[in-house]
């Protein structure tokens, strides 16, 4: 059997492209490289060489794009003393830097979120931008958080005299988009709140990564109702969000529902509810103009002056036998001597499409959002916040009941918030997940008093308070109002994080697999991150002759990462599986953990024999 190697190192999307590009033109590869003139030549018509075609560029786009694709080998390490209903919650709550987050769950949640909101930083000039560290993310990430300088520098701000005002925050997003569209399913969606400053170029890097074609719409919010002066005589009080699709023909959006109160059936029609309907139409011809003759009085009707029948003779005889068109016994000289019905049933969807203007109400502006969070807590604590009204709608426009939705500026986890309200009124099971940087709160403001010393601790306290009150208005006991947290680090793996600068002492380290401090369950949800499973699938212990084996997503993933393992833990293996039959079944061993390794051939050629594919064997 072959033995897989796990790397520790998340998707490589660079290397994965050209693996497409190759299945699709094979013969514009010359020993490994492409040749760009003969790709031109197979793509003809579709390559652009004008030097001054329409191209949105800025300084740093490609070191940006780069480091979308560039593999990385942290992880997120489960943290079941901050969270809530661990052993039986679906929703998930991550600390740390969301591009390199996004970047971790490429593998495990690829087109599988429904919906993904974001708030990201408008760029005002005193909010800030991510100075994404383009050779060390991680070591970046510590440092932004606090974790290694002690000079409490967590945010940038990004004036305009910085001379890279709007470059910075571009090079901010646009890999993060980039990395958020690959976790779209292909009827997702993607809402984006942005205001005047950079609503612009946010269009633009949209058009770029997800295709203008995509490109669904504008939703404007009311942020505020006191008049204001900006100078010149203007008072804003509106911002944008900004719809994209992955693919805007298999998008369904589902506004307010239908009034049908004037649909009813008094004279019990087969079809059900109806009401009366317009028959006639703006345009025709002489096949839509005719008279209908009424059978009880004999008098005809015509279309009025200037308009034409909606349907022709043939199709008149149909309605009239479906019952469509039902004719008056009796009805007075300025009526029409018959009945179109409308029927409930015929019509196209129980909802009406969604307005772009809905959120203009006063309910949905920034003060109802702070006095939301008030009810909460004693003290508001954030400048702009959202409503979780305006969040509740999209994600009723957007999803279904079991779908997923992924906020990865989460702040103060608004849209979980919202997430859980609709699940209390529409029975539904959507889960979340919400993506934060921990940034570390100034030492001299109220919220710190209060005792939240980042940001992520208020969204989880939100969370914890929102859910419990939510709980107790719906009477919902089977709502999930927990999360698992889980915190961005380094690979828990030595080998998978070695040090360059000392080889030789990264060399002995190897016997020892793990990472100073770190526990079992670390390492075990690692792997199920790197191998592609969901961090939220079950996961349960199992003991084989005093050694532990996980079962994770119900044995769909085994995991053993014990020292001295004998083939006992091989038949255990194969008993566990015959009992939960997954639908697909991969083990994972630690390397160094064998007792022999004629014990490590003897448990690879058993768990083959019992219908373990070959790819399936991993190690670490």
């Amino acid at each position: 059997m072959t033995e897989t190697k796990l790397t520790g190192l998340t998707p490589d999307i660079a290397e994965e492209n050209i693996a497409a590009l190759k299945t699709l033109f094979p013969d514009v590869f010359e020993e490994g490289k492409i040749d760009f003139d003969k790709l031109k030549q197979v793509l003809g018509d579709y390559v652009d060489d004008d030097k001054e075609r329409y191209n949105f560029t800025w300084n740093g786009k490609g070191k940006a794009l780069r480091l979308a694709q560039t593999p990385s080998s942290a992880t997120l390490r489960p943290c079941v003393e901050e969270s809530k209903n661990w052993d039986t919650t679906d929703n998930l709550y991550i600390e740390g830097d969301n591009l390199e987050v996004l970047k971790l769950l490429q593998k495990s949640y690829y087109g599988k979120v429904k919906m993904i909101y974001i708030d990201p930083p408008y760029n005002t000039g005193n909010d800030f931008v991510y100075k994404d560290n383009f050779s060390d993310t991680i070591g970046n990430y510590e440092k932004i958080t606090g974790q290694i300088d002690n000079d409490g520098k967590s945010i940038f701000s990004n004036p305009e005299t910085s001379g890279r005002f709007h470059t910075d925050w571009l090079n901010m997003m646009y890999p993060r988009l980039r990395l958020a569209r690959n976790l779209l399913s292909e009827d997702g969606i993607i809402f984006i709140s942005i205001d005047d400053n950079e609503v612009a170029n946010l269009r633009k890097i949209c058009d770029e990564v997800f295709g203008f074609q995509n490109f669904a719409g504008e939703i404007i919010r009311k942020t505020k109702s006191m008049t204001g002066d900006s100078g010149i005589g203007f008072n804003l009080q509106h911002e944008n969000l900004l719809l994209y699709a992955k693919n805007v023909n298999h998008l369904i959006l589902k506004g307010e529902e239908k009034d049908f109160s004037n649909y009813s059936n008094p004279d019990n029609d087969p079809n059900g509810d109806w009401c009366t309907g317009d028959p006639s139409a703006k345009s025709g011809g002489k096949s839509t103009y005719f008279e209908i003759i009424n059978p009880y009085t004999g008098k005809p009707d015509y279309p009025p002056n200037g308009r034409y029948w909606a349907f022709s003779k043939e199709t008149l005889q149909t309605y009239i036998q479906s019952g469509k068109i039902s004719f008056k016994k009796n009805y007075s000289e300025n009526e029409r001597g018959f009945i179109f019905k409308r029927y409930k049933k015929d019509s196209s969807s129980m909802t009406n499409p969604v307005n772009s203007l809905f959120a203009i109400e006063n309910n949905y502006m920034n003060q109802n959002a702070t006095t939301e969070l008030s009810r909460l807590f004693d003290v508001p604590y954030f400048s702009y916040p959202k409503p979780s009204l305006f969040i509740y709608n999209l994600i009723k426009f957007s999803t279904n009941k079991k779908d997923i939705i992924l906020d990865f500026f989460s702040g103060s986890a608004t849209t979980a918030h919202a997430v859980m309200q609709l699940n209390a009124e529409d029975g539904g099971n959507r889960k979340y997940i919400m993506i934060q940087l921990p940034e570390p709160i100034l030492a001299d403001s109220n919220i710190h008093k209060a005792g939240y010393k980042n940001i992520c601790e208020i969204g989880k306290e939100r969370i914890r308070r929102a859910g419990e009150k939510i709980k107790t208005e719906t009477g919902k006991d089977d709502l999930d109002i927990g999360f698992k947290v889980f915190k961005l680090d380094s690979s828990n793996i030595r080998k998978w994080q070695p040090d360059t600068e000392n080889l030789k002492m990264s060399l002995s380290d190897f016997v020892d697999n793990y990472v100073e401090g770190r526990t079992e369950q670390d390492v075990v949800y690692e792997i199920i991150l790197k191998m592609g499973l969901e961090l939220t699938v079950p996961v349960e212990e199992y003991d084989f002759n005093s050694k532990k084996v996980y079962s994770a997503g119900f044995g769909a993933l085994m995991i053993c990462v014990d020292d001295d393992i004998t083939e006992d833990v091989s038949k255990g293996m194969i008993e566990l599986h015959q009992k939960l039959q997954p639908e697909v079944w991969k083990v994972v061993f630690k390397d160094n953990g064998f007792a022999t390794d004629s014990v490590k051939t003897n448990v690879r050629e058993n768990l083959k024999t019992a219908g373990l594919a070959e790819e399936s064997f991993t190690t670490i």
